[in-house]
């Protein structure tokens, strides 16, 4: 089995809702069985510890989506049509960028491990992880954007993952594939709130946005929605794996974004009255 989805109802009269799909941690042994490199290759791919990072977030009582399924076994990031037939028996040649480098919605292979797996899993076996982990996942936000959407007119949507560190690179990537996943304005006033908080701010580059923004974000209904990746030097040891000196400052930064967009609605709702 692969565990569902945690979904926290919000709490709050904020128009926000997280979406945290990269930290599962419950790796069933079946699957680790099956890596040729063992738990320590699964648990790269990991976007670690985010999930905890939102705590002061979580703490104004926004609603949440949370993976427990790990990125190895199902990747809520991607499409369910992005397959690296080198990990699905008999899947065709892939259009995806993502799923030919090997990091479909069944991630193939790492940078530092290679290729992950002993055997392909079968179409069959695809089905059954996207039926359990990867639709759940998605269908949560949705019913979650739509309760607000209704409630408020409105709803945004923070989808929340962590980067490797690389040299020169920006310590926050704000994605909203290039002005379609959400408004202008609600990406520059994110921007705006993370750089009033010290941090050093990229649009876009080298991360647009992958399947959770493009699927969820509908800038034309009031849905809008931002893929943030923060740089793991900034809130991890140096371990890569526990809690750093910065990890606070990540957690302001969340709760930073999720307030500052928030009033930001608010200021608009006022004007517009």
């Amino acid at each position: 089995m692969l565990p569902a989805p945690d979904i926290l109802p919000s709490r709050s009269t904020l128009p926000l809702l997280l979406s945290i799909p990269h930290s599962g941690r419950a790796y069933p042994g079946w699957l680790v069985r099956n890596s040729a490199s063992g738990l320590v290759a699964l648990a790269a791919l990991e976007d670690p510890l985010v999930d905890r990072l939102a705590w002061r977030a979580l703490g104004l009582g926004v609603g949440a989506v949370i993976a427990r399924t790990p990125r190895a076994a199902i990747d809520c990031n991607r499409a369910p049509d992005e397959i690296d037939p080198a990990v699905v028996a008999g899947a065709p040649e892939p259009t995806s960028a993502r799923a030919r480098a090997g990091l479909g919605i069944v991630p193939g292979r790492t940078a530092a491990h290679g290729h992950l797996w002993r055997r392909p899993i079968t179409p069959a076996e695809l089905d059954r992880r996207i039926a359990l982990a990867h639709a759940p996942y998605h269908a949560a936000i949705q019913r979650a954007l739509d309760r607000l959407a209704i409630a408020h007119g409105r709803a945004i949507l923070l989808d929340c993952h962590s980067m490797p560190h690389r040299l020169g690179q920006a310590e926050l990537v704000i994605g909203d594939r290039h002005g379609t996943s959400a408004g202008q304005a609600i990406t520059d006033a994110a921007a705006r709130i993370a750089r009033a908080a010290g941090w050093s701010v990229a649009l876009n580059q080298p991360y647009a946005g992958g399947h959770v923004v493009h699927r969820h974000g509908d800038p034309a209904a009031n849905i809008h929605a931002l893929q943030l990746e923060i740089d793991r030097s900034v809130y991890l040891a140096p371990d890569g794996r526990t809690p750093g000196p910065g990890f606070d400052r990540a957690a302001r930064l969340l709760e930073a974004i999720t307030l500052g967009l928030a009033d930001r609605i608010a200021l608009a709702d006022l004007a517009a009255e």
